[in-house]
């Protein structure tokens, strides 16, 4: 993988881990357009560094929430801020059961599966078809929410599902307020990618060698600068209902791919 190619994964990366079109999927399509030759193993590898990048891009856009999150946890009191934090646990939980069980299962998923990721993008424009007809409320997240919104991010795991896609559809579905939804979201997946860091870190699973440091750097930089633009305007979008745009614009990319991946 070259300087450019990396930049451009980057980028790619960086606006569609916001945008409900699934990152993952756009990184795959990419990758195969680009003639990337990497293994399941490498190829998952950079994909997890760059929502690394994302990840940091999401603290610093939530990073008052973020606080709040560490304050609520440490003040053992029953109030909002506690609350909100065990949500937040309570969310990850079906992500972490998934990824601990099925890590080899999810690693044969990445690296030029097409045909999945055309027909989960699909799905996902299904999803936020339905999301854009819900009705607008002022709810907050609740317990029962936070399992079911955690279950989505789970299937989200799959590329082609958009992880923001699949849990801000779920949470509006569940009658959530659009932009308490697009915040959940969001903060929900940054444990997980840390976590998901710190174990490939330690096992020694974190496939990186010298030559790839250069590109690798590149690519992380890159997605963290699209992030901190895309972050925000998702929000604004959630807010304006314009959901879907973005299933048509799925539906009309997993189309490509399904064809592209059956006519070659």
């Amino acid at each position: 993988m070259d300087i450019l190619e990396a930049i451009i994964l980057g980028v790619i990366q960086g606006l569609t881990e916001f945008l409900p079109v699934s990152s993952s999927g756009h990184l795959e399509l990419a990758k195969a357009i680009l003639g990337d030759t990497s293994v399941p193993e490498e190829s998952l590898t950079f994909t997890v560094v760059l929502h690394f990048a994302t990840a940091l891009s999401t603290l610093v856009i939530f990073r008052k929430e973020v606080l709040e999150i560490f304050k609520g946890l440490f003040q053992f009191k029953w109030n909002e801020e506690f609350k909100f934090s065990l949500k937040i646990i309570i969310s990850m939980i079906p992500a972490v059961i998934v990824g601990l069980l099925f890590e080899k299962e999810l690693e044969s998923f990445f690296g030029g599966k097409i045909l999945l990721v055309g027909c989960m993008l699909l799905l996902t424009a299904l999803l936020l078809l339905l999301a854009d007809k819900a009705k607008n409320t002022d709810k907050k997240v609740s317990f029962w929410n936070a399992v079911l919104i955690g279950v989505s991010q789970a299937i989200a795991m799959l590329p082609g599902i958009s992880r923001s896609g699949a849990t801000i559809s779920t949470s509006v579905l569940l009658g959530v307020d659009r932009t308490k939804a697009a915040k959940f979201s969001f903060l929900m997946v940054v444990p997980l990618i840390f976590g998901k860091i710190g174990k490939d870190v330690l096992s020694g699973d974190l496939n990186l060698h010298s030559s790839d440091m250069i590109p690798v750097t590149a690519g992380f930089i890159a997605a963290f600068l699209a992030g901190l633009l895309a972050c925000k305007w998702m929000i604004s979008l959630v807010k304006k209902s314009k959901l879907s745009y973005f299933a048509i614009y799925c539906a009309i990319v997993g189309t490509i791919a399904i064809g592209y991946a059956l006519l070659t």
